[in-house]
């Protein structure tokens, strides 16, 4: 295996570097000593020239696939449901009108504040959440990056995602109500 090769499989397992590569944020010559040091192997001239041709590939891919994403996203729709709640519970409830995931022994419900059951052995309760649901184009099933793309962008806002479901052409975030107007500013900026 050439050091080339090597170096690209060490990296290809640590997405925080493969980021900072692709946005030049890393400074080549101490990413190279610690890989030295990693790999055990005496050609650092190597190491960097690796370094430098692989950020260069992830660039050039990063800039297609995140135009890509946002090409997609500008071709959404937002819904914003406010009076949200999410209970995590380990048993199955009778519940009418929620939307349910079986989580192999942990249930997760979704419904409306009002209709919260009033005795529940629940693991986990949210409520006075808001619900944002995108509604995109049938590629976003075939297109990698799109949920890296959202959960990062909130990221960035600092806000916690507290449910997140993606399903075929629906994208359903659920967002304590606090954070529901950052929310939906930051994804509408994208959309509009």
């Amino acid at each position: 295996m050439t050091i080339a090769q090597e170096v690209r499989k060490y990296l290809k397992n640590k997405p925080y570097l493969l980021e900072a590569l692709e946005k030049k944020i890393v400074n080549l010559s101490e990413l190279s000593r610690q890989i030295q040091t990693e790999l055990k192997t005496e050609n650092i001239v190597a190491i960097k020239a690796a370094l430098r041709r692989f950020a260069m590939d992830l660039q050039k891919h990063r800039r297609k696939r995140e135009e890509k994403v946002i090409q997609l996203i500008r071709r959404s729709a937002i819904t914003v449901y406010d009076g949200k709640s999410v209970i995590i519970t380990n048993k199955e409830l009778t519940i009418k009108d929620a939307m349910k995931v079986d989580l192999l022994g942990k249930i997760v419900y979704l419904l409306d504040r009002n209709e919260l059951p009033k005795k529940t052995n629940t693991l986990v309760k949210h409520e006075k959440c808001t619900m944002i649901v995108i509604n995109s184009p049938q590629e976003l099933e075939a297109t990698p990056g799109v949920v890296a793309f959202l959960t990062t962008l909130l990221s960035e806002q600092n806000v916690n995602i507290i449910e997140f479901i993606s399903c075929w052409t629906e994208t359903i975030i659920v967002v304590e109500k606090k954070d529901s107007l950052k929310t939906y500013e930051a994804l509408s900026n994208i959309i509009s």
